[in-house]
């Protein structure tokens, strides 16, 4: 999933004012760098994501027989192959 930075830096907004909105919960840090590390961590997490689906569907592409994207076999294929690279990378 893309999330555009203009996307990333709102819901780092809607992020920083729910914690601040809830009883009980006091910020340790300044609002602005609580939310900078949100959206440092947002992008990070986007670009794993987006790595993580390049090598499946490398992978997948390097059968000798051509498997469709977007068919019942291309789908169970892709979700099995990301839940691998994310055991791999110890992320499940």
């Amino acid at each position: 999933m893309q999330l555009s930075r203009e996307k990333i830096n709102q819901l780092s907004h809607l992020i920083v004012q729910a914690l601040a909105d809830q009883d009980g919960i006091n910020l340790l840090h300044p609002d602005n760098d609580v939310r900078l590390e949100i959206v440092r961590v947002l992008t990070e997490e986007v670009m794993l994501e987006d790595q993580i689906e390049q090598t499946v569907k490398d992978k997948l592409a390097s059968y000798s027989r051509t498997i469709i994207e977007g068919s019942r076999e291309w789908d169970i294929m892709y979700r099995k192959l990301y839940e691998e690279e994310l055991n791999r990378l110890g992320r499940k």
